[in-house]
């Protein structure tokens, strides 16, 4: 569907008739004719927090198709208001996920860094095909609570330092401590393990 952001000046039908005959037949065109009407307030909401054309351009198209769900799941008052919170929201939200992704990247560089510095071999929970192995399940059962709750957020639910701080309640240096301390800890069990498997 093509949108004009200079909207729909010659439109007959209020934001309410338009509203109540989507949400009783899901006609896309109708939708489009009420939305088309605030594409230039959704794309200055985007350009405000992205601060960028092609992506706020983006952003237009995406929450298009955020409202063909979502508006049938409101009872909407003021269409103009409800957009405007909805844009926001998505604003935020993107703005949020990519900063959380470029934190991932760089906690990722400063830990191959220090790995680096410390020993040129991988630790096994690094590499993906050992996270599923039982002697690395049962050497992290047997870490501390905070070591083993910190190893499972970040390498099996992919939370980044600051997902983990908050979620724990505790200072980010206190979550990278506890990686360390939980990582050298796993080592060494899992070296105790092959030496007694060569004993055998």
């Amino acid at each position: 569907m093509i949108f004009s952001l200079q909207g729909n000046r010659n439109r007959n039908k209020s934001d309410e008739q338009l509203l109540e005959e989507y949400c009783s037949g899901r006609d896309l065109k109708i939708l489009g004719e009420l939305y088309s009407e605030y594409m230039h307030l959704v794309y200055g909401v985007c350009l405000k927090y992205f601060k960028d054309r092609e992506k706020s351009m983006d952003g237009v198209m995406q929450i298009f198709e955020k409202l063909i769900d979502e508006i049938p799941k409101h009872k909407i008052n003021n269409f103009r208001s409800w957009l405007y919170v909805v844009t926001k929201n998505y604003c935020l939200m993107q703005i949020r996920s990519e900063k959380s992704q470029k934190e991932k990247m760089v906690e990722w560089i400063n830990d191959s860094m220090i790995f680096m510095e410390n020993t040129v071999e991988l630790h096994p929970i690094d590499e993906n095909e050992h996270k599923s192995g039982e002697a690395l399940r049962e050497c992290i059962e047997k870490l501390k609570d905070e070591q083993k709750l910190c190893i499972t957020l970040f390498y099996y639910e992919n939370k980044c330092y600051s997902e983990i701080a908050a979620s724990l309640k505790i200072d980010e240096k206190k979550v990278k401590s506890y990686l360390q301390n939980g990582k050298r800890n796993l080592k060494i069990c899992l070296e105790e393990k092959n030496d007694g498997k060569k004993e055998k």
